[in-house]
């Protein structure tokens, strides 16, 4: 369905939000292609080789092919090529991946890390690492999780209903299934970075993070859907759904606070109590009415011109959502949520990052 540039421009699109045409990730392609012939050149050069092998060798990365010189893949039993540039790593918004790949916030529109370390040479992949001994589940440290609770799904959205059909639109989705030991942990961002986003007065991301637990901090990078063509009228329904899983019979409250330039303008407090399903402590929050405030938010937002305009707007607009013990206020949750405008083909999308204090 698609050509090599095509996929790369589609997998950029996917990870940064960033639209790059085919012209330009072929272009890019043929300045890295360059850079890496020079590199291989003056290699090859400064190598203790006859000249006739020293030609044999320039002529063999003469005859690669931009995209074979940006991805080394060249056979050199005797010439010891300086090691692949690897660009735009890592999975898609909703996985993790490193903390170089993507930012949540401003970030360049390439990235090249450091060659990778040569893994054993082996017939088949070496299994990951079990402990023998697990002292923490496997979810734990790969979603958004701590040690009492875990969140399942996370949704907002607006319904209508048209010739007695009703229409759904995601605004914004986190849908987190069940790891395993092969998936990595989640990338790390430093708490301090961000507290000017989410109040720094009483009950503020700061004073939650000093209290802890600090494995329960995670900030979400959403790109929020608002490509919607449903027509909004009077009988439009705006909401939010959650459901957690918890290793307690307890009762949570769950606050939710809407920040503007990090002053917390309007928040929304409630309470969900354990149903046991499965053995475990199920809640849910479902179809929880959206306030006011959000509701005229996304109107105006939408109605902005250009995209640029709306992210302009977002990059002040933060969230923080707080699951906490209703009876010890003992922290369960804390997810910090900031934004960028989706594109219509993509749909909603996030990316999950763990907060910590290096």
């Amino acid at each position: 369905m698609y050509g090599r540039n095509e996929l790369i421009a589609r997998y950029i699109k996917l990870r940064t939000g960033k639209t790059r045409t085919r012209k330009q990730v072929s272009s890019h392609i043929q300045v890295l292609a360059r850079k890496r012939v020079r590199e291989y050149q003056a290699s090859i050069k400064a190598m203790n080789l006859d000249q006739a092998s020293k030609d044999k060798a320039l002529q063999t990365v003469a005859n690669l092919s931009s995209a074979q010189i940006v991805s080394a893949s060249v056979v050199k039993p005797q010439t010891a090529f300086p090691p692949p540039v690897r660009f735009w790593p890592g999975p898609m918004p909703g996985q993790p991946g490193h903390s170089q790949d993507i930012k949540p916030f401003a970030q360049p529109p390439y990235t090249t890390l450091p060659p990778p370390v040569q893994a054993p040479i082996s017939y088949e992949p070496l299994p990951p690492p079990r402990p023998a001994a697990i002292a923490t589940p496997v979810w734990q440290d790969r979603t958004i999780a701590s040690a009492k609770l875990r969140l399942l799904e996370y949704s907002a959205f607006m319904e209508t209903q048209r010739d007695r059909e009703t229409f759904k639109h995601l605004f914004v989705h986190i849908g987190q299934s069940n790891p395993g030991y092969s998936d990595p942990v989640l990338e790390s961002i430093d708490v301090r970075q961000i507290y000017d986003k989410f109040s720094e007065k009483k009950g503020g991301l700061k004073e939650l993070y000093e209290k802890g637990p600090h494995n329960a901090f995670f900030l979400v990078k959403f790109w929020a859907d608002l490509s919607s063509d449903i027509e909004e009228g009077s009988g439009a329904f705006y909401g939010v759904s959650s459901q957690y899983s918890g290793t307690e019979n307890i009762t949570i409250s769950v606050s939710t606070k809407v920040c503007s330039f990090g002053k917390q303008v309007v928040e929304k407090v409630e309470t969900e109590y354990a149903h046991l399903e499965g053995g475990k402590y199920m809640f849910r929050i479902h179809r929880s009415p959206m306030c006011e405030y959000m509701i005229n938010f996304i109107h105006k937002l939408k109605h902005l011109p250009e995209k640029y305009m709306m992210n302009s707007v977002l990059e002040n607009f933060t969230i923080l959502q707080v699951v906490s013990n209703r009876e010890t206020q003992e922290t369960l949750l804390c997810i910090a949520f900031v934004f960028e405008v989706s594109t219509s083909e993509h749909g909603a999308q996030y990316h999950v990052y763990r907060l910590i204090k290096e």
